[in-house]
């Protein structure tokens, strides 16, 4: 029996007692018989939290299992301390009311009744992590819908469909969320997104990385986590990470980490002996002190067009200094490597960087710029002329990956997929613009356009009416 101290849940294991004097083959028959798994409730709670336990222990056996094993539970966090919510709420579930009405349930009485929230925010898990939601609200996770509408031409132009948008980008950047006919809108929810707007004017979902109900920092320390966003032709983190020596000690050695060590003492060469995304990103180590807000120890904007210190990325200025963050992680990579070998390193990853920059994106900058001034391209919306797409993938695609690939040590992102493929698309792209400079001639504009419907009007929860 293996009790879950503090949550008062057991798992009772029941056996089959033998009497004295029985034989071996009785004892061993005994051994035998099957054993059942039974999830007890031993200790006082209040009596909604029964209510809530109880039921959906029930109805929703996967939810309860997973709650059962977590980390709150064992701290006696039960439905009621996250879902609870007050009668005036936005967010209030009215359905769940319905839950009180049915006869079948023996807690169908209004002394159970209380009003619950099915979205639970990063403003709910503030009561017990205020610092964590602290520093979640000023990252670029928190603030990534601000980000993709201030940048992002799929949205501004409105060439992707609503449908294209709630499958896709906002499936990881987050929806606004909204309430239609009692209930959350369809079209904005389900929903984890990290930049996810809610009802309660809070911003992300801790539940994109510690995904409910377990909530585990186990998870969360996984490079799988970050992979479930960060991968693909246009930020490949993921497949970068595990092209990289850290990636290929994970691989090897990964089952031998100690994922649950306490919050705060995860320690390099201690419980793990490769990094992976959160021990260099947010995991404290050394005299870092952890961090939930992912803007920190960056000391280059490799999402831009251009880059630039996180500090001068117009879209969303980091209240950072680049050389003070540079330092946090230098003192992170310094748990397992020389100095010299992490300052040599920075220096390689400031050569790409100047490199892009000056020798693909300004120079493909500046035509695209003279072909929008002499007409000869239509700014009326973008996609719809080829060489908009090619002068997008060049730094969205190919730009990305090669300095991606450089900052996290993956040669063949930072070569094959980075810088070779940037000089294919680079020379594509001005072959064609020094033919229409030349000749004058206007670019074939798409006008058939599929499925470029979705609204262009910036959402007023984010930038205000």
């Amino acid at each position: 029996m293996k009790r879950y101290r503090g949550l008062w849940i057991f798992l009772g294991i029941l056996g089959v007692l033998v009497p004295a004097g029985r034989g071996a083959a009785a004892e061993d028959a005994a051994v035998n018989q099957p054993k059942a798994k039974e999830f007890r409730i031993e200790r006082s709670m209040p009596k909604e939290a029964v209510a809530c336990l109880d039921c959906h222990r029930r109805e929703s056996p996967g939810i309860f299992t997973d709650w059962a094993y977590s980390r709150h539970a064992s701290a006696n966090i039960t439905c009621l301390d996250c879902h609870q919510a007050e009668e005036v709420d936005p967010d209030v579930s009215q359905g769940h009311y319905k839950q009180y009405e049915r006869s079948e349930v023996p807690y169908s009485t209004k002394e159970y009744r209380v009003p619950v929230a099915g979205v639970v925010t990063p403003k709910d898990c503030s009561r017990c992590h205020p610092d964590e939601a602290k520093q979640y609200e000023r990252s670029k996770h928190a603030n990534t819908v601000e980000i993709i509408w201030k940048i992002d031409p799929w949205l501004n132009d409105g060439m992707n469909s609503v449908g294209e948008r709630i499958s896709g980008c906002y499936h990881c950047h987050g929806t606004v969320l909204k309430m239609k006919d009692g209930a959350l809108d369809p079209e904005t929810w389900p929903n984890v997104g990290v930049g996810r707007i809610n009802l309660d004017g809070s911003k992300g979902s801790c539940t994109s990385c510690h995904t409910r109900h377990r909530f585990s920092v186990m998870e969360a320390r996984k490079p799988e986590a970050c992979g479930q966003c960060h991968l693909g032709p246009d930020h490949p983190q993921i497949e970068i990470y595990m092209e990289s020596k850290h990636g290929d000690i994970y691989t090897a050695f990964g089952d031998q980490y100690n994922w649950n060590a306490a919050p705060g003492t995860w320690t390099p060469g201690v419980d793990f002996r490769g990094p992976t995304c959160a021990s260099c990103h947010m995991s404290g180590a050394g005299t870092v002190l952890t961090s939930h807000d992912v803007t920190e120890r960056l000391s280059w904007e490799t999402q831009a067009p251009l880059t630039v210190r996180p500090s001068d990325f117009a879209a969303f200025p980091a209240k950072t200094n680049w050389e003070v963050e540079r330092e946090k992680m230098t003192a992170i990579c310094m748990q397992c490597h020389g100095k010299t070998w992490v300052d040599d390193h920075y220096s390689k990853l400031d050569l790409v960087v100047q490199e892009y920059n000056d020798m693909y994106f300004t120079p493909a900058k500046k035509v695209l710029d003279q072909l929008y001034e002499k007409g000869l391209l239509d700014k009326t919306r973008f996609f719809d002329e080829r060489l908009e797409v090619e002068y997008y993938e060049l730094w969205h695609h190919e730009g990305r990956r090669a300095r991606m690939g450089t900052a996290m040590m993956a040669p063949d992102y930072a070569w094959w997929h980075g810088f070779y493929e940037c000089k294919k698309r680079y020379n594509n792209y001005m072959e064609e613009a020094r033919r229409l400079l030349e000749t004058g001639r206007k670019a074939f504009r798409a006008e058939d356009f599929p499925n470029a419907t979705g609204p262009t009007t910036k959402p007023a929860e984010v930038f205000g009416k």
